[in-house]
């Protein structure tokens, strides 16, 4: 089975290199923010705007008014581009109106391996060399990295990399197209999962995992205050926003450890994994839980444990989110609508008169109704 997987590795360029990336983020960004403005004001003058390639034809001309595009990696404008496209297909489908991009948001920038061969031999655009720990990017040439002790070579095909600047520092994900080989898919085991705001994830063994990532929120808004009195431009500035994405991304990297062991644990211990397919963005308009919600990554733990069961060759079973979990009793079946108020955590069945704890209840009745999904699929074929 061939699956696209992505390695992150911490870059040191050079100075010369350093400033080569800072102008590529900047150049993506002009011509991500140039073509957008074509696209919305050619489209207020005839109805209608250019696709992606019609635009990548137009960056040529570019160099004539803004010479200083020629010295950054073209393959990198042109992902700009597409970029663009995207932002619009998704615009179409329901989300929100492309926005221009700012300067210290989001700083990066894509460039795609190209393939050529010469003379019998062939060469890439992006290379990597784990003995010596150096990648080669175009413009760039060869740049030391750091990662993935363990591993002597990429074993793949390079697709593509991301380069990015946070919090002072430099990184490169390298996206490998690569053979892996799937056991056999044996039932022995299932587990259902609630997934919740109090704990992350109540499992249906009573298992409850909480999140263990805490955010200091007050020295964020302390160093948030700090940006806000700082004068534009200045030295001071620069040190607090970098002080500031250090605090996110000590977070992120926190939230993704935490991510990797709970889907890792799933994954390795159960052949089925059963969850609710969970509207995220419709709950978090409520505010009484959307903080809880920003807090606990739930959407990002279902998307990870689906694509480890496709390599594991394990199920991952989503019931329909509208199933009353919490409210039928897991051992007679009454359905006990009062206990749609989320304050109430523990119930006693009117019928049973079995006491649940309302989150265990409710992973349990995940599970039964995995089972039931499961043997449907069976009949079906």
């Amino acid at each position: 089975m061939r699956v696209l997987k992505g390695y992150i590795f911490r870059m040191y360029p050079d100075k010369n290199q350093k400033q080569l990336i800072n102008k590529t983020i900047g150049t993506s960004r002009f011509i991500y923010n140039y073509f957008l403005t074509d696209k919305i004001n050619e489209y207020k003058d005839t109805g209608k705007s250019k696709s992606a390639y019609d635009q990548i034809k137009l960056i040529p001309k570019l160099p004539k008014e803004y010479p200083w595009i020629k010295e950054v990696d073209s393959s990198a404008l042109r992902t700009s581009i597409f970029n663009l496209e995207d932002a619009y297909k998704r615009f179409y489908k329901g989300s929100g109106y492309p926005k221009f991009k700012a300067k210290y948001v989001h700083e990066s920038y894509k460039t795609n391996n190209i393939k050529s061969i010469y003379k019998g031999k062939e060469y890439n655009s992006i290379r990597i060399d784990l003995k010596n720990k150096t990648i080669t990017l175009p413009k760039l040439k060869e740049v030391k990295i750091r990662g993935y002790r363990n591993k002597t070579e990429l074993n793949g095909d390079i697709k593509s990399a991301v380069i990015k600047k946070e919090a002072g520092k430099y990184y490169v994900s390298v996206l490998v197209e690569e053979d892996i080989i799937r056991p056999e898919f044996i039932f022995q085991s299932i587990v259902g999962i609630d997934l919740g705001i109090k704990e992350l994830i109540v499992t249906s063994y009573n298992e409850k995992i909480e999140n263990t990532i805490k955010v200091n929120t007050k020295r964020l808004k302390g160093l948030q205050k700090g940006l806000a009195r700082c004068q534009k431009g200045s030295k001071n500035r620069y040190k607090m926003r970098i002080k500031i994405q250090r605090l996110y991304e000590k977070i992120r990297n926190a939230r993704k450890h935490l991510i990797h062991n709970i889907t890792n644990k799933l994954i390795e211990e159960n052949d089925i994994i059963v969850t609710e397919n969970l509207d995220v963005k419709g709950m978090q308009r409520n505010h009484y839980i959307a903080k809880g919600l920003n807090e606990n990554p739930i959407s990002e733990i279902v998307r990870v444990l689906k694509y480890k069961a496709e390599w594991k060759n394990k199920k991952l079973i989503q019931i329909d989110r509208y199933y009353p979990s919490s409210q039928i009793c897991s051992r007679c079946n009454y359905q006990n609508k009062e206990v749609k108020d989320l304050r109430i955590r523990k119930w006693e069945c009117p019928r049973c008169h079995t006491r649940h704890d309302r989150d265990f209840n409710a992973a349990v009745n995940i599970m039964f109704e995995g089972i039931k999904k499961y043997m449907l699929l069976i009949k079906e074929g």
